[in-house]
């Protein structure tokens, strides 16, 4: 193989075969052109012309590189980077251009699991009254910005998408009168999820607003007409974040697992809310329930009769 076709043929295999999506293959490439580089700069696995030879890599290869990853990357990153070398050797071995995966066994830093940071009812719902306090009149230019900024931050609150399946969204695929949204999720998979009301009403303003669109138009546009970026709303929902006074980093995914919290809170069955993320384990979506639990002991002692806080009210009762 030469020094690039190793990776131009695992490219072609995530994309086409495991349809992962552009975010997923950027990251993978950008692991491999860093290992890659590793192994020509420190002369590893090189034949006598200088072309890399993946067949000679073994697991000291894997732990020389994790060595040279830990003087600048951190724990969180380092994993990730050897995840993508155990998926790349995997399929190097089912092409047989190796005989073994050498990063399977290999163990990998262990990473905190940090919980998501969720918002409040009251700050979720300042923020959805953000973009009315700055909402102009019908001739005002920046009225339809607004108006989908509205929409945008119902929609991401309402359905819990991810950003990139939002910005991905075309008219065509919601059902106004059924409150219903079809995205296209990780994997190319596609699923139904539920649309409030409230995010149902914004977005009937905001398509009122722009006049009469065609199904395969964009759901959320730029101000040039062009489709809305991942990018660009986040920098949206930071500045609705300010506007609002929530006084904390948030992002659109934060709206997502805030989502996913406040159903859990007001006690939606969890494979319900894992059907409507699109999470393909359960333990994935099972991390909300961590967040849950101090609302849970709140309420427990609130209410159970046995509980500390009655307990303690018992025994003032009894004395005397």
């Amino acid at each position: 193989m030469g020094k690039d076709d190793w990776i131009e043929q695992f490219m072609h295999y995530l994309s086409a075969e495991k349809n992962a999506s552009s975010h997923t293959c950027r990251s993978y490439r950008a692991d491999l052109e860093q290992f890659r580089e590793f192994l020509v700069t420190s002369g590893t696995c090189l034949s006598p012309s200088g072309d890399i030879e993946m067949e000679k890599a073994d697991r000291m290869t894997i732990r020389k590189y994790l060595t040279y990853l830990h003087r600048k990357n951190k724990k969180v990153s380092i994993a990730r980077k050897v995840s993508t070398l155990r998926s790349f050797f995997k399929f190097l071995v089912s092409e047989k251009k190796v005989i073994s995966n050498p990063a399977k066994n290999v163990s990998t830093p262990k990473v905190e699991k940090v919980l998501p940071s969720v918002l409040t009812v009251d700050e979720a719902f300042r923020m959805m009254e953000a973009p009315q306090a700055h909402c102009g009149s019908s001739g005002d230019p920046g009225k339809p910005m607004v108006l989908r900024d509205q929409a945008i931050l119902e929609l991401l609150y309402s359905s819990g998408v991810r950003v990139g399946e939002l910005v991905g969204l075309n008219w065509g695929e919601m059902d106004l009168d059924l409150g219903l949204a079809k995205v296209m999720g990780k994997g190319r998979k596609e699923r139904i999820v539920p649309v409030g009301s409230r995010a149902l009403e914004a977005l009937a303003v905001y398509r009122d607003e722009r006049g009469i669109i065609s199904g395969d138009a964009p759901l959320f546009t730029n101000r040039n007409g062009g489709r809305l970026t991942a990018r660009s709303v986040d920098r949206l929902v930071k500045r609705y974040t300010r506007r609002s006074g929530v006084f904390r980093r948030v992002s659109p995914h934060t709206l997502r697992h805030t989502f996913a919290t406040h159903l859990l809170d007001a006690g939606a069955d969890i494979r319900e809310i894992q059907e409507m993320l699109g999470h393909a384990s359960l333990s994935t979506t099972q991390r909300y329930t961590h967040l849950t639990l101090g609302k849970l002991m709140e309420v427990y002692d609130k209410a159970h009769p046995r509980s500390f806080k009655n307990m303690g009210r018992e025994e003032g009762d009894n004395t005397g």
